[in-house]
């Protein structure tokens, strides 16, 4: 299966730096979106703290797996040990540094192995999957208001509402042990995935995602596009996505072989 992607950050219209982080290497296929948090410049150290020990792990080629867990594929168990080496290097930079005491990230990553996508996340920000002509969020918010969501007690629609939806129950750094959420399915071609921070959904509904990706001329151009639709919406956050889009050469040799086949 091959993997084209693009992606693109933005500090957005309101905070006064971007302290998110992306990674995306299409050899590898690899995908990383980071949102960090703390104040000054502690979120931004932690996003990039976070995704370059995430990152290091796969450019060295590291085998090592402290926690292997049998009902996962390899692919998935080092997504899941690379980010427990990044949560612990949050951790212990937090802690060794007086001005970076409590800073932390979210994470979501995904990585493509043949035609098998394994993905895991903390935090907030999310991982959806364009299929067939809808949008399904793969991840789930590890947030106060999606806890109450889950309970019952609020709706979906008074959440997204909520002056409380930013608060996460889970995050990179925070603790020196930290549980990411992990995940897998098969990759059919065609398939697109899109990776971004809370700076993106929260100003653009699952709706008009779909739509700006089904239409964009090529992955740039859709995660471009993302990014310019949450800034012309407000833009109260920064703004991250990645779009990444599966094929089999003789399927689709190009993105716009394949949006021609989605508009039939």
């Amino acid at each position: 299966m091959i993997f084209t992607a693009g992606g693109k950050t933005d500090q957005g219209l309101v905070r006064a730096k971007n302290e998110d982080h992306i990674y995306l290497n299409e050899r590898q296929r690899l995908a990383v979106v980071a949102d960090g948090m703390g104040g000054h410049t502690a979120g931004e150290t932690a996003s990039k703290l976070a995704v370059e020990v995430l990152c290091d792990y796969f450019l060295k080629d590291t085998h090592a797996i402290p926690h292997y867990d049998s009902s996962y594929s390899k692919t998935t168990n080092r997504l899941n040990a690379a980010i427990e080496l990044a949560n612990r290097a949050v951790y212990e930079a937090a802690e060794n540094s007086p001005g970076l005491s409590g800073m932390g990230t979210t994470i979501a990553a995904a990585m493509l192995s043949g035609n098998q996508l394994s993905f895991a996340h903390i935090g907030d920000s999310r991982i959806y999957l364009v299929r067939s002509g809808s949008i399904e969020q793969l991840t789930d918010d590890h947030s106060f208001v999606r806890e109450q969501v889950k309970r019952d007690r609020i709706s979906n629609e008074e959440a997204a509402r909520s002056v409380m939806k930013s608060i996460l129950t889970r995050a990179v750094g925070i603790s020196l042990d930290v549980c990411a959420d992990l995940g897998e399915l098969t990759v059919l071609s065609g398939d697109i995935l899109l990776l971004c921070s809370d700076g993106l959904y929260n100003m653009v509904s699952d709706e008009e995602i779909l739509e700006i990706i089904s239409h964009a001329d090529n992955v740039h151009a859709a995660s471009e596009i993302l990014v310019d639709t949450a800034n012309d919406h407000g833009g109260k956050d920064n703004i991250s996505a990645i779009v990444g889009y599966a094929h089999k050469e003789k399927w689709y040799s190009s993105w716009s072989g394949f949006i021609e086949a989605f508009r039939r």
